[in-house]
Protein backbone atom coordinates (compact mmCIF):
# COMPACT_ATOMS: atom_id res chain seq x y z
CA UNK A 1 0.00 0.00 0.00
CA UNK A 2 1.12 3.50 -1.08
CA UNK A 3 1.08 6.04 0.82
CA UNK A 4 -0.38 9.39 -0.75
CA UNK A 5 2.41 11.97 0.52
CA UNK A 6 3.57 15.49 -0.46
CA UNK A 7 6.11 15.05 -2.73
CA UNK A 8 7.29 18.86 -2.23
CA UNK A 9 5.63 20.99 0.96
CA UNK A 10 6.37 24.75 -0.20
CA UNK A 11 5.78 26.20 2.95
CA UNK A 12 5.57 29.56 1.72
CA UNK A 13 2.27 28.93 -0.06
CA UNK A 14 0.45 27.92 3.35
CA UNK A 15 -1.90 30.06 4.47
CA UNK A 16 -2.82 30.71 8.40
CA UNK A 17 -5.77 31.69 9.17
CA UNK A 18 -6.17 34.41 11.78
CA UNK A 19 -6.71 32.48 14.75
CA UNK A 20 -3.50 30.46 14.28
CA UNK A 21 -1.94 33.75 13.33
CA UNK A 22 -3.17 35.36 16.65
CA UNK A 23 -2.14 32.22 18.96
CA UNK A 24 0.78 32.17 17.55
CA UNK A 25 1.71 36.21 18.40
CA UNK A 26 0.27 36.27 21.99
CA UNK A 27 3.22 33.25 22.33
CA UNK A 28 5.89 35.49 21.11
CA UNK A 29 4.80 38.23 23.04
CA UNK A 30 4.89 36.09 25.88
CA UNK A 31 8.57 35.47 25.13
CA UNK A 32 9.59 39.43 24.45
CA UNK A 33 7.70 40.00 27.51
CA UNK A 34 9.88 37.90 29.37
CA UNK A 35 13.06 39.50 28.18
CA UNK A 36 11.56 42.86 28.68
CA UNK A 37 11.21 41.75 32.40
CA UNK A 38 14.42 42.17 32.71
CA UNK A 39 15.09 45.68 30.88
CA UNK A 40 12.50 47.11 33.17
CA UNK A 41 13.66 45.73 36.22
CA UNK A 42 17.06 47.25 35.35
CA UNK A 43 15.42 50.76 34.48
CA UNK A 44 13.47 50.52 37.83
CA UNK A 45 16.64 50.08 39.72
CA UNK A 46 18.64 52.06 38.47
CA UNK A 47 16.13 54.75 38.59
CA UNK A 48 15.58 54.19 42.22
CA UNK A 49 19.20 54.15 43.40
CA UNK A 50 20.34 57.75 43.94
CA UNK A 51 18.82 61.11 42.55
CA UNK A 52 21.77 61.23 39.78
CA UNK A 53 21.21 58.06 38.80
CA UNK A 54 17.09 58.97 38.14
CA UNK A 55 18.16 62.30 35.95
CA UNK A 56 20.63 59.27 34.01
CA UNK A 57 17.75 57.21 33.42
CA UNK A 58 15.65 59.72 32.46
CA UNK A 59 17.94 61.08 29.60
CA UNK A 60 18.17 57.92 28.51
CA UNK A 61 14.62 57.98 27.07
CA UNK A 62 16.12 60.82 24.71
CA UNK A 63 17.33 58.41 22.63
CA UNK A 64 15.31 57.52 19.88
CA UNK A 65 16.49 53.27 20.23
CA UNK A 66 15.22 53.61 24.19
CA UNK A 67 12.26 54.76 22.89
CA UNK A 68 11.72 52.46 20.50
CA UNK A 69 12.69 49.51 22.42
CA UNK A 70 10.04 50.73 24.91
CA UNK A 71 7.27 50.89 22.32
CA UNK A 72 8.13 47.64 21.55
CA UNK A 73 7.93 46.34 25.17
CA UNK A 74 4.99 48.07 25.65
CA UNK A 75 2.83 46.89 22.13
CA UNK A 76 4.20 43.17 23.11
CA UNK A 77 2.45 43.75 26.97
CA UNK A 78 -1.13 45.27 25.02
CA UNK A 79 -1.08 42.41 22.54
CA UNK A 80 -0.18 39.91 25.04
CA UNK A 81 -3.32 41.65 27.21
CA UNK A 82 -5.57 41.77 24.55
CA UNK A 83 -5.25 38.22 23.66
CA UNK A 84 -4.94 36.88 26.18
CA UNK A 85 -8.64 38.26 27.33
CA UNK A 86 -9.65 36.69 24.25
CA UNK A 87 -8.28 33.29 25.22
CA UNK A 88 -9.56 33.50 28.54
CA UNK A 89 -13.02 34.60 26.75
CA UNK A 90 -13.01 31.34 24.50
CA UNK A 91 -12.26 29.35 27.24
CA UNK A 92 -15.13 30.36 29.56
CA UNK A 93 -17.24 28.62 26.24
CA UNK A 94 -18.10 31.62 23.91
CA UNK A 95 -16.44 32.44 20.92
CA UNK A 96 -15.47 29.12 20.15
CA UNK A 97 -17.30 28.64 16.57
CA UNK A 98 -15.11 29.62 13.60
CA UNK A 99 -16.32 32.55 12.16
CA UNK A 100 -16.57 34.24 15.65
CA UNK A 101 -13.21 33.30 16.87
CA UNK A 102 -12.21 34.61 13.59
CA UNK A 103 -13.38 37.80 14.07
CA UNK A 104 -12.69 38.03 17.51
CA UNK A 105 -8.84 37.12 16.61
CA UNK A 106 -9.52 40.43 13.74
CA UNK A 107 -10.95 42.39 17.00
CA UNK A 108 -7.79 41.92 18.32
CA UNK A 109 -5.37 42.48 15.66
CA UNK A 110 -7.46 46.12 15.14
CA UNK A 111 -7.35 46.53 19.04
CA UNK A 112 -3.96 46.33 19.30
CA UNK A 113 -2.93 48.30 16.27
CA UNK A 114 -4.87 51.10 17.59
CA UNK A 115 -2.89 50.52 21.53
CA UNK A 116 -0.01 50.49 19.98
CA UNK A 117 -0.41 53.99 17.83
CA UNK A 118 -1.34 55.43 21.20
CA UNK A 119 1.84 54.12 22.98
CA UNK A 120 3.82 55.28 20.44
CA UNK A 121 2.42 58.71 20.89
CA UNK A 122 2.31 58.80 24.56
CA UNK A 123 6.37 57.48 24.45
CA UNK A 124 7.25 59.86 21.88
Amino acid sequence: MKKQRPVHLDLQTIRFPATAIASILHRVSGVIMLFAVGILIWLLNESLASPESFAVTQSLFDNLLVKFVIWGILTALGYHLIVGVRHLIMDSGRWEELASGIASAKAAFALSIVFSIIVGIWVW
